[in-house]
């Protein structure tokens, strides 16, 4: 009789949504930390606001006093059971004293309160999103209990940083205990436990100022260890910028004195955006041209800004409940997506945009973990952390800013802003206020509600006679499993007609598809177009429109929007990689139209080399992937565009010298095209590209030029690149984030064997608890599928997955996700992949691997039906 797979915890639903029983109107906290546990005392004011028990979470807390209103609880008063403690029998108003214990010193989650760092480099911080605050104490902890905080930290003088949420009222040396000191943080304004936050550390900290536009004077400081003080200057410049940006846009200034950033290097997150105390991951806040790509540079940029943005949408106005998690991820999502627009250029930013969202949410749209914007239900909603929340939420509100305008978008956030404020809100909140700039906006509610991608497709009719286009369009949505048939909804198409003699724009409308087929007429229209659709990717659709590839190829010639240009070749390139098309069109469309973008925007030039992700590719294959397959046809495009091109490296490299480092949009771009040509130019086997990497490598005036070359070496397996190899260690092994690279750029490398990745996951400086570094490798191993798909390949994945099931379910959670789409696979491949899923079932624990294995391993069964 086969094993039992273990059970799947109890889902919950939106749809039984209920108030607490109580909402609490102030928190004090005392957390005393010590060698090996952490006191805390907590006292809650409360009052009834519906009927029912009351009820308090917490996770992994001892329990060691209860009282209500002075008076001690004995065991008979409560009760406790699954993560709950309950009160019967309470009066409606009341103040809640609790003292529990806790041992941030083994809490490998990095949920709660917890300890990073080994040695004496040690820091305790806190991470709550979303439901972090009842592993520190007991309490009401959701969204929709927001009280005013005060918080008192106190620990060993050998942390002379305490930091928490708000502003800083008190501090002093512990009056029976020379050797601790304390901090005493009030925030006024009303928040929920998630956004609560507290740091214990020896840090040093980067101060400067900014005045708001209501004449509000804030200190600014980012925390970080001594040695990396140096590089949170980037990072300064980006919060200040993202200041100006929102008072300008949104009309939003900050609240608060003081606002406080904190580099952590063992965080799962990105970052985290508590009330006035951000908690960041090192690789997202800490930059120097030195030590940091600029790829990531403007990441950092654009994470901070996303953390600022969340003051107002996410803290100011938060969540009513988990499930309406885009409302505060994909409106900010959105709005940091705008800000990086306005800091480089525009079209790039789309591109990468769009680029995330093809690899991954469409991914994730097109298998078993495939759910609506807002979620029905969930078992853990960590889980639920996705790039359809936050990337596919964006588009949403992107979608709803095209439809309304600028200055209509704007009316309608200012509503928001003015009725929601201090509140915890719904989707439907957030549609009723853009409504009062336009009723249609509700209509886009269904974009919330159903799972999938659409397909948008269509075809054109010219009648010369009467000089009108017409063009028909339709959607169609895959029904995914376990919900509703899927409904026609709102999906806006940028469209322009181009006039096929002059290449001029004759026509530009936003086409609005609310129906599962609809047609649209021009007039006035004297000879037939080329019609341009899904501009700037207006919708988060895929596109299946009647082109000819010579249609294709005219865009990328004549196309004014930068997007459009880099969309035509990824259709083009799609063809030829999924139907078979001839290259000889794209290629000497790429041919004509790239030097002259290499001088205009070489930003832009280096993206129009761009080939989908094997990820990406396979997300469009519903049955027998082949990752050899896709492999060899991936390889095989890229080495006939470096052939068909071999005689414009040279030149084009040479037109891109290494020069002095500057951070701008046009240096950034020409040192992307440089990397890009390089590869092409050592995939071409041009001659003297091998000097070029060693030359480039040695005389970098930046990290972005330095691991470029390094990447080039790896993956073409230049002579000598175990020399640089060990170089690029030697020079950078006390920076933990170059390492990161380091182990990166050999676990992603295009010849990586499995061999190659146990090596890395048994050297010295491997760390399992640094989420940083697992991902460097385990992550990094995805980008080779035709290593991942193999027995060896996934005994390692899901080794992985195992081992941090009870360290650190999170992590272990969202790595698991990668192989959501198993079943797809061609066979012995799939068969094999199915096996090793049932085997790693049996042995987790934690809800939420259980849970994401839940729906993976049922995707089979629901593929057959």
């Amino acid at each position: 009789m086969p094993d039992v797979p273990p059970h799947v915890p109890k889902k919950i639903y939106l749809k039984d949504y209920k108030k607490p029983s109580y909402d609490v109107e102030t928190v004090d906290l005392d957390i005393k930390v010590f060698d090996d546990h952490a006191l805390v005392d907590s006292t809650l004011v409360m009052h009834r606001q519906a009927e029912g028990d009351l009820v308090l979470y917490g996770e992994d807390v001892e329990l060691l006093e209860i009282s209500i209103n002075g008076e001690a609880l004995s065991s008979e008063g409560y009760s406790q059971s699954d993560g709950k403690l309950t009160i019967s029998d309470t009066p409606d108003q009341l103040t809640l004293q609790l003292q529990v214990r806790i041992c941030p010193q083994t809490n490998t989650a990095l949920e709660g309160l917890y300890m990073a760092g080994t040695g004496s480099d040690t820091m305790f911080v806190s991470q709550c999103e979303p439901e972090g605050f009842r592993k520190i104490t007991f309490y009401p902890d959701r969204p929709d209990v927001l009280a005013v905080f005060t918080t008192r930290l106190e620990a060993s003088k050998r942390y002379p940083t305490l930091l928490a949420n708000g502003n800083l009222i008190e501090q002093g040396v512990v009056a029976d205990a020379p050797d601790r000191h304390y901090a005493i943080w009030h925030d006024p304004t009303h928040k929920p436990s998630y956004l609560f936050a507290c740091v214990v550390a020896d840090l040093d900290v980067l101060t400067d100022y900014y005045t708001t536009s209501e004449g509000r004077e804030v200190t600014l400081e980012l925390y970080a260890k001594a040695e990396d003080i140096d590089k949170c200057h980037v990072g300064m410049q980006a919060l200040k910028d993202a200041m100006v940006w929102d008072e300008v846009n949104y009309g939003r200034a900050y609240d608060l004195d003081r606002y406080m950033i904190v580099a952590v290097s063992q965080f799962n997150m990105g970052a985290m955006e508590n009330k006035g105390l951000n908690i960041f991951n090192t690789a997202c806040v800490l930059s120097s041209p030195e030590t940091t790509t600029d790829i990531r540079s403007f990441n950092v940029k654009a994470v901070i800004a996303h953390e600022y943005f969340h003051n107002w949408t996410g803290n100011r106005i938060t969540c009513r409940d988990w499930f309406q998690l885009c409302l505060k991820e994909g409106l900010t999502v959105y709005r940091d997506q705008s800000f990086s627009a306005d800091h480089q250029s525009s079209a790039v930013q789309r591109i990468d945009d769009v680029s995330m969202l093809r690899a991954h949410q469409f991914s994730e749209d097109a298998g078993p973990l495939a759910h609506p914007v807002r979620p029905e239900s969930f078992v853990e909603i960590n889980n639920f952390y996705t790039t359809t929340i936050y990337e596919k939420g964006a588009e949403i509100v992107r979608m709803l800013a095209n439809t309304l305008g600028p200055e209509k978008f704007r009316q309608g956030t200012d509503e928001y802003f003015r009725r929601y404020d201090g509140q915890a809100v719904t989707v439907e909140d957030f549609l009723s206020a853009l409504s009062v700039a336009d009723s249609k906006i509700e209509r886009f509610i269904d974009w919330y509600r159903q799972p999938g991608t659409p397909v948008v497709s269509g075809h054109q009719h010219y009648d010369s006679q009467a000089q009108t286009l017409t063009i028909t369009l339709s959607q169609q949505t895959r029904h995914v499993a376990g919900f509703d048939a899927p409904k026609p909804l709102p999906i806006p198409v940028a469209t322009a007609l181009f006039a096929k003699d002059t290449g001029a724009i004759v026509a530009e409308r936003m086409l609005l598809l609310e129906e599962d087929e609809q047609v649209f007429t021009f007039e006035n229209v004297t000879s037939e177009p080329i019609v341009s659709l899904l501009r700037d990717f207006s919708a988060p659709v895929q596109l299946n429109y009647d082109y000819h590839d010579e249609d294709l190829a005219f865009l990328l010639k004549y196309e004014t929007n930068g997007f459009n240009r880099w969309q035509v070749t990824q259709l083009l390139v799609n063809r030829i990689l999924l139907k078979g098309h001839h290259p000889s069109i794209y290629l000497q469309a790429v041919a004509d139209t790239l030097p002259q973008l290499a001088v205009d925007d070489p930003m832009l030039a280096a993206r129009l080399l761009d080939i989908p992700s094997a990820r990406e590719l396979a997300s469009a294959i519903h049955k027998d992937y082949d990752p050899s397959s896709i492999k060899q046809q991936r390889e095989g495009l890229y080495q006939q565009v470096a052939d068909s091109l071999a005689e414009q490296w040279t030149a084009l490299y040479q037109q891109l010298p290494i020069q002095g480092y500057e951070d701008s949009p046009k240096a950034r771009g020409a040192r992307a095209l440089r990397n890009v040509v390089l590869d092409m130019a050592l995939t071409a086997q041009v001659e003297g590209a091998d000097k070029w990497a060693q030359q480039q490598y040695d005389n970098a005036s930046c990290m972005t030029e330095r691991f470029g070359a390094l990447k080039a070496l790896v993956d073409h397996q230049v002579a000598g690149v175990n020399d640089y190899l060990a170089d690029f260690y030697e020079r950078f092994k006390a920076d933990e984030l170059v390492i990161d690279l380091w182990f990166s750029v050999q676990a992603s490398a295009e010849q990586v064997s499995t061999d190659d990745i146990t090596a890395l996951l048994e050297h010295a400086d491997f760390d399992w608890n640094t989420p940083n570094r697992v991902r460097s490798v385990i992550s990094a191993l995805t980008s080779q599928p035709t290593v991942l798909w193999t027995s060896e390949g996934l005994d390692i994945y899901t080794g992985a997955i195992q081992r941090l099931d009870e360290a650190n379910p999170v992590l272990a959670s969202r790595l698991l996700q990668v192989l959501a789409r198993w079943y797809t696979l061609v066979e012995p491949q799939r068969q094999m992949a199915h096996d090793k899923l049932s085997a790693l079932q049996k042995q987790a624990s934690s809800k939420h691997v259980l849970e994401s294995l839940d729906s993976v391993l049922a995707a089979a069964q629901t593929q057959s039906t």
